[in-house]
């Protein structure tokens, strides 16, 4: 049996660093159709790029056209088929019946995937889109532990599962709220996330009167949903069958992808031989901008709990990539400033963490600067041993790590 780690890929920067730290596979989309209007996504040249990219990786990709089109995309989306008839992608993910007609007809040869939007929560949903051609099912999230075995055991498609990453307070995606209250429409790529707006009361019989709801200070979160984390499950998923491990989050940064890939590839490495991930290794997954974890429905109805905002932060920030060691130097792209003195960590594209200090800091003409202020400047830093290229630079907290969180909670 084959088995992948599937990772975000919002744009080629991020395509090639999931490469690098050990994703199997990108699923990424065009200028249109693939539910991320805003991900930046890919112009027809670079999708032939990204092409390219993974031969030379020897790894997959898999596109998406996963929105619930209207007719005026159906009239436009038979010559978007033409163009990846000539590219020839791993796989296409795709959720309406309609899309899914089309793409038969013009991409004979290439796998379909059901997208979890089509909410495929049964055995017989499973069934009906197996009969129909379909190569893999990507489940619904709803799904407990139970019923995915259930569905393992009764069919030979590929099975594909979200294992990592934020969740819908909608079932499968299908909300409503982002179109009803912007226009926006989440079922073709372009949700406002009306669900993290604050709310306020009002009362009936006075109208105009607005209330704050107020859990805290800072303010509600009645709509947030937790971040999902299946880090630890992934040995009995593997013993299940689940062939592919779906990390969501084509919107998030580098430092996302790049450490979700790793954990999660090492993970899986590991499950296959029989082995757990070492509890320290996990603690990687803290260290990315994140919600808190917990097993979505996995073991059954989520129990209610309220989202604190206050986990949803940045403790270690992402503030660099190394692009090459020169002359006892790390050569540093700037993601976020740093100052000389700041205490540092770096995360090799072998997983590998380095902690240490910014000693100096100098410029491109290696003269010694005190930070670096300027978005995406080159610079060079002082304090570390030899490290490759594509490692991640996080500025640690000054004030020490505040949450903790280990993300073994089931509710």
């Amino acid at each position: 049996m084959n088995y992948e780690i599937l990772a975000p890929a919002g744009n080629l920067e991020k395509l090639i660093f999931a490469f690098v730290y050990g994703a199997d596979a990108v699923y990424l989309a065009g200028p249109k159709y693939g539910l991320r209007a805003r991900a930046g996504n890919f112009t027809w040249e670079e999708l032939k790029k990204a092409r390219e990219i993974a031969r030379g990786f020897k790894r997959k990709i898999y596109i998406a056209i996963n929105i619930f089109a209207h007719n005026d995309d159906i009239k436009e989306l038979p010559s978007y088929l033409e163009f990846l008839s000539q590219i020839e992608p791993d796989g296409v993910i795709v959720a309406d019946p309609g899309v899914f007609r089309l793409v038969k007809n013009y991409l004979p040869g290439v796998p379909i995937h059901i997208s979890t939007q089509a909410n495929t929560t049964n055995l017989e949903a499973v069934k009906f889109w197996e009969e129909l051609g379909a190569k893999r099912i990507v489940l619904a999230r709803e799904l407990t532990l139970e019923e995915i075995a259930e569905i393992r055991k009764n069919t030979e498609i590929e099975l594909e599962m979200f294992v990592h990453g934020a969740m819908c307070i909608s079932y499968s995606g299908r909300c409503l709220l982002s179109n009803y209250l912007t226009g926006r429409d989440a079922n073709l790529g372009d949700c406002a996330q009306v669900c993290r707006w604050p709310f306020h009361l009002y009362e009936e019989k006075a109208p105009g009167q607005f209330f704050p709801i107020e859990e805290d200070e800072r303010g509600s979160y009645i709509f947030n949903s937790y971040d999902l984390s299946l880090i630890e499950e992934l040995p009995e998923l593997v013993g299940i069958g689940i062939n592919s491990f779906k990390i969501e989050g084509r919107m998030k940064s580098v430092h996302y992808v790049a450490t979700t890939a790793r954990i999660y590839k090492e993970a899986l490495t590991l499950a296959l031989d029989g082995k757990t991930l070492n509890p320290e290794k996990r603690k990687e997954l803290l260290k990315i901008s994140h919600r808190p974890y917990n097993k979505g429905f996995l073991y059954g109805k989520p129990k209610q709990g309220r989202v604190d905002k206050e986990y949803y932060t940045l403790e270690y920030e992402f503030v660099g990539i190394i692009r090459g060691f020169e002359a006892g130097l790390c050569h540093v792209e700037q993601r976020g400033k740093i100052e000389a003195g700041d205490p540092l960590e770096i995360f090799t594209p072998e997983g590998q963490v380095i902690k240490g200090v910014a000693e100096k800091l100098y410029d491109e003409e290696l003269k010694e600067i005190t930070s670096t202020p300027h978005p995406q400047m080159h610079y060079y830093l002082e304090g570390f041993p030899p490290v490759p290229e594509y490692s991640l630079i996080r500025r640690l907290p000054r004030g020490g790590v505040k949450n903790e969180q280990t993300g073994n909670s089931t509710g």
